[in-house]
């Protein structure tokens, strides 16, 4: 008999076309699916429900009551305003409808302790839960930071860190974003940077459950051990 594969929830990201569909769509990234299903789990993808930016949490709640774990995926920009900062107006493909449901699901995970992989768009999402900020475009930053659009460079973890373990003291990278952790939320903790500084991953202490914050796509590159790890997380 195969064994049970844990559930993994995934919200998915809205679309404005899919050819195939004909007209708009909800999508999740293929890769991102199959590195799931590849490390064991079960992928599913669920809609995001908050309109007007309205979420009910005992809704969204009773909704993830089936996963074993969540992964939250890249995605466009998170609105500016869940940082308490002004919009930049280099911000695209920001939907709050997206953003509330996002930050719900975050505040659900890390609050009971199912466990939680975010990535990209994911993290910052995480981030701004916990109180953090945003640099909210790195190519304005005269002093800050060279791009991470379409790149692959390499990032140091700390070696006391569990992604350490997972993933080695250095590891080549693929990341597209635009945006990147200007400010740690509460009780996070930066675990990888790039050469330049940039805060690449983050875990959080003292959480009632398994939870990892990576700024770049592990989906795009060989490294299945960070699912695996979100995966033997969520059958334990």
């Amino acid at each position: 008999m195969a064994e049970h594969r844990p559930l993994i929830a995934i919200p998915a990201r809205f679309s404005v076309s899919a050819s195939a569909l004909r007209f708009a769509a909800e999508v999740t990234a293929r890769a991102l699916a199959e590195a799931v299903f590849a490390a064991g789990g079960e992928p599913l993808t669920i809609h995001p429900h908050a309109p007007g930016r309205l979420v009910d949490s005992a809704e969204v709640a009773a909704r993830l009551s089936f996963a074993d774990g969540v992964l939250l995926p890249g995605g466009g920009d998170l609105a500016a305003r869940w940082t308490g900062q002004d919009p930049h107006p280099t911000l695209y493909d920001v939907d709050e409808e997206q953003d509330a449901f996002d930050l719900a699901v975050a505040r659900h995970c890390l609050g009971l302790g199912v466990p939680l992989l975010a990535i990209c768009r994911g993290l910052q999402v995480v981030n701004a839960v916990r109180g953090g900020r945003l640099i909210q475009d790195m190519d304005d930053e005269p002093a800050g930071p060279s791009h991470h659009r379409h790149r692959r460079h390499v990032v140091a973890t700390e070696p006391w860190s569990r992604l350490a373990e997972l993933v080695g003291e250095k590891i080549e990278v693929s990341c597209y974003h635009h945006q990147c952790i200007a400010e740690l939320g509460s009780g996070m903790r930066a675990v990888a940077r790039s050469e330049d500084g940039v805060i690449e991953a983050v875990e959080i202490d003292a959480l009632p459950g398994w939870f990892l914050g990576l700024q770049w796509h592990p989906e795009d590159t060989a490294q299945p051990a960070v699912f695996q790890a979100l995966v033997a997380a969520a059958r334990a």
